[in-house]
């Protein structure tokens, strides 16, 4: 048991609930930020669902990634910093500064504060989208040597993930001092949901399942388990290999919309009967995105064909991940039982 202090930000979200679940089942202490304290009680939830009995080892504090105040405070006593939270939309913003300016300054105040802490780590969640957006198709697999080409055309959110991952790698050269940074950077992320505060990804398995969605939209997904980008977070944040590196957080092969529709109806059997066989042309894609968030987010990458190579984390680090399948299938089948979908 090692009693030791880890702040994880974005401590509602997803990713970092199941980080916490890890961290506490590991002996570790978790400081926990929150936008809004009344959030606190929803977490305690969703840590239950996950399989935490006891919650004493766990504490929050409200902070926010606009504000300076907060976050000296927030990193006071913590050996390691899982720095996850980042706004993510649910539909295209009208102003792409409202992703960019949070995420980018953002990262900045969490690495001063942690580095004037004495922090021995942060693990910083990037994103595919900082490495294999804004490219043509390519044969080969995309590699953490790879980086998002900014461009006008490129979606905010992609370009917000690029850019604030640019910033925390300047600023460690810079102004980092002792505090290493290790960086993971996750393709589409499914698993086990836990509440009813649904990512983007798992949006889309909703709509799937409830015959929401009226057809596949031509699109190729990175797949991984949340439970295993949880994992790779908690392996960087104290293996000595990790100190300086990113990490492609992906199971082993992408899939189609047509690939994963087809997984999901033979694990779900009836429960998957309203799932679409139809193919969406691209013009109806993006018709259908006006009405449908989840969609809108992956327009840029309707036929394009690009895969992840998640080689590095599991030579380097030793990370296994559960193959996509069973990622999809934990998605679906959570969303039936707490009845979501």
């Amino acid at each position: 048991m090692t009693g030791e202090l880890v702040l994880v930000t974005g401590g509602s979200g997803f990713v970092a609930t199941h980080c916490i679940i890890q961290l506490l089942e590991e002996g570790y202490r978790v400081r926990a930020t929150l936008r809004a304290s009344e959030t606190e009680e929803s977490v305690h939830a969703a840590l239950t669902i996950g399989g935490v009995d006891q919650h004493r080892d766990i504490e929050f504090i409200e902070a926010d990634l606009f504000d300076d105040e907060p976050w000296p405070t927030a990193v006071q006593g913590c050996s390691y910093v899982l720095h996850i939270a980042s706004p993510l939309p649910s539909t295209e913003p009208d102003d792409e500064n409202e992703l960019i300016i949070p995420a980018r300054e953002g990262t900045l105040r969490v690495l001063r504060a942690a580095r004037d802490a004495g922090v021995k780590r942060v693990v910083m969640t990037s994103s595919f989208s900082a490495i294999g957006s804004g490219h043509q198709d390519q044969e080969a697999d995309f590699t953490e040597e790879d980086w998002t080409e900014i461009s006008d055309d490129l979606g905010s959110y992609a370009k917000s993930k690029t850019l604030a991952e640019r910033a925390a790698w300047s600023f460690m050269s810079a102004e980092g001092g002792d505090m290493e940074l290790s960086v993971i950077n996750p393709v589409a992320i499914f698993g086990p949901v836990l509440s009813a505060d649904l990512s983007t990804s798992i949006r889309l398995i909703r709509l799937m399942i409830t015959g929401d969605l009226p057809g596949l939209p031509r699109l190729t997904l990175g797949i991984v388990d949340v439970r295993d980008v949880a994992s790779l977070h908690l392996i960087a944040m104290t293996h000595d290999k990790a100190a300086g590196e990113r990490f492609i957080a992906a199971s082993e092969r992408s899939m189609t919309m047509k690939e994963i529709a087809e997984s999901l109806r033979e694990s779900l059997g009836s429960d998957g009967r309203k799932i679409p066989h139809y193919q969406l042309p691209n013009w109806l894609t993006k018709a259908a995105a006006r009405v449908i968030p989840a969609i809108s987010s992956n327009l840029a990458e309707l036929d394009k064909d690009k895969s992840a190579s998640n080689a590095k984390a599991r030579e380097v680090l030793g990370w296994r991940p559960r193959p996509a399948a069973e990622a999809l299938r934990a998605s679906a089948e959570s969303l039936i039982r707490l009845h979501l979908a």
